[in-house]
């Protein structure tokens, strides 16, 4: 959708949306490519290191015979069918069945444990669901208080290395997913679903409260386009391959690579790790060649911690990232280490990808996390509904309609209501607009800290003290103080060689006041082993509040660590 057009304010100005009336995911994102050519959609890495390739004829052809099996269990318009498999053939073809059958697919973490897959399962009332052996492992115990949950498929015992046997399958009655589809013939012919119709829900990682169900349209991914396409430079221009360490049962995962690139018909590699290891990381981009790719924060925090990255190489085109600030050092870095300027872009689930830098348009700006996507009206508002001018303090808002728009939370009226101020659906961040453009984020509604009366977001500390060649990660929080309402504090994962104490702490206090400001500098600081993240990687600050709470820290010179 996306044409470069010299400038930013050229390309926002001719860009039109193209959005068909009627429209459906799974035959946009893969049967248009599927013309018998052997265009490559799937390069999947198992962790053994076997590598196996697959075709838009393959995910075409199997797509349509897992539709046609959905549709012989009874998976009408509108059925939820929940997804439980890392990155595999499995999970795209799944997804790319339930759209074509008009359901709603309900992707669920990998790593997710049986709390969080009752709560998900019951909460969506889902039907169906496919998962592989490990994953029928926690849903087993589960199924006798999961009523609505009518058929389990699950991919066969070999299909990857270590699964359990076939009797946990035909202890639950779960039905085999390979031979089921195989069963079937292969034409199937779609739904008939406009781009308005339900397509997907998404449940928010939680950081406070439970989590909620965001129910989003076939258009989401239409919707997607623009954000995705400035983020990796106008993609899918030089694109070969792209790959994402974040679960395609997130937004990030499944609607800035996985649709994207199918729609764009570009190979996408499939590998999930257990457990993130940044130099594995590295290896795998430079031996798959991977042209595009979308990195995480904390990701590439991590992958910043590696000494002598310069042994690997890459060919690296575009790298995006999102989901909590950057910050200057880590763009300087990837300058340096990957040979690619790091666009960052914002959005959640609800409505993702609004704001993002662009290289191939604009230079990035410190402290800033871009322009508003062309397509999308971003501004910031006050607590009326009100835009706000340049240089005031006020609620990041989208302005309604929008393509990338969810619907609304499955089943949760009052919080969908809650959502919205007036014409703008607020992202419950808070934000500064200069007079170019750009938006400077400061931190969600709970985040900022108001400490003597000055608003303080932790994203430029949090920075700064990554500047420190002693630190690795931090996280910084308010906490509760007499005198100031809250205290700045901050919690630091150090790198190795370093050890925590009183000359350290004092230092990193110094680092902050004399390179950021006096009076944001960390009077508490707290050494870390690790900080709690939520499944995305983004820092729950609400545990760092309540330990510290807990703790009762009352003296910055505390040598705890955690």
């Amino acid at each position: 959708m996306l044409t470069a057009a010299g400038t930013y304010e050229e390309t926002t100005k001719c860009f039109a949306w193209r959005i068909p009336g009627q429209y459906n995911i799974g035959v946009d994102a893969c049967d248009r490519w599927a013309d018998g050519s052997g265009r490559l959609a799937l390069v999947c890495e198992s962790h053994d290191g076997r590598v196996v390739r697959h075709t838009f004829d393959d995910l075409k052809r199997w797509s349509d015979r897992f539709a046609h099996a959905l549709r012989r269990s009874g998976v009408r318009k509108g059925g939820r069918v929940g997804i439980f498999m890392p990155q595999s053939v499995e999970t795209a073809v799944a997804h790319l069945a339930v759209y074509k059958c008009g359901a709603i697919a309900v992707p669920l973490f990998a790593l997710f444990g049986p709390d969080a897959l009752h709560y998900r399962l019951t909460d969506s009332g889902a039907v169906a669901l496919v998962t592989d052996p490990a994953g029928l492992l926690k849903i087993a115990p589960l199924c006798d208080t999961l009523p609505d949950l009518r058929t389990v498929y699950c991919v066969e015992a070999g299909e990857h290395a270590g699964a359990p046997g076939a009797h946990i399958a035909a202890a639950t009655g779960a039905k085999p997913f390979w031979a089921e589809l195989n069963s079937t013939s292969e034409a199937f012919d779609a739904a008939p679903t406009s781009a308005d119709d339900p397509a997907v829900i998404i449940y928010t990682s939680g950081t406070t409260g439970k989590p909620k169900g965001a129910l989003l349209a076939h258009r989401v991914l239409p919707g997607h386009l623009p954000g995705v396409e400035m983020s990796q430079n106008f993609f899918p221009d030089g694109a070969k391959l792209m790959w994402t360490p974040a679960d395609w049962a997130w937004i990030g995962g499944l609607f800035d690579v996985l649709l994207p690139s199918l729609h764009h018909g570009v190979a996408v590699l499939a590998r999930r790790f257990e457990k993130f290891d940044p130099r594995a990381a590295f290896d795998l981009m430079q031996r798959h060649g991977v042209t595009h790719a979308f990195l995480p924060p904390t990701a590439l925090k991590m992958m910043r911690a590696v000494e002598s990255p310069q042994r690997w190489r890459f060919a690296l085109r575009a790298v995006a990232s999102g989901g909590e600030s950057l910050g200057a050092e880590l763009i300087e870095w990837g300058e340096r280490v990957l040979g690619v300027t790091i666009n960052e872009f914002y959005g959640q689930t609800e409505c993702n990808v609004v704001l993002s830098s662009c290289a191939a348009l604009f230079a990035p700006r410190a402290g800033s996390i871009g322009k508003a996507v062309p397509g999308h009206q971003v501004a910031i508002i006050d607590a009326h509904g009100e835009p706000l001018p340049a240089g005031a303090h006020g609620d990041i808002a989208v302005r309604v309609p929008d393509p990338v728009m969810f619907i609304g939370y499955w089943g949760n009226d009052a919080a969908t209501r809650a959502k919205y101020r007036g014409e703008w659906l607020v992202t419950g961040d808070t934000g500064v607009a200069d007079d170019e453009g750009f938006i400077r984020f400061v931190g969600r509604d709970d985040d900022v800290i108001t400490s003597a009366s000055y608003r303080i977001g932790p994203a430029p500390i949090e920075d700064c003290l990554l500047r420190h060649p002693a630190v690795r990660m931090a996280a910084v929080v308010g906490t509760p103080d007499p005198r100031r309402t809250q205290t700045v504090t901050a919690f630091v994962v150090l790198n190795s060689g370093y050890a925590p104490g009183d000359t350290l702490r004092a230092d990193l206090q110094q680092h902050v006041k004399t390179r950021l400001a006096a009076h944001e500098y960390p009077r508490i600081i707290h050494f870390v082993g690790d900080l709690p993240l939520t499944a995305t990687g983004k820092v729950i600050r609400r545990e760092l509040r309540e330990y510290a709470a807990r703790a009762s820290f009352a003296t910055p010179s505390d040598n705890t660590v955690l």
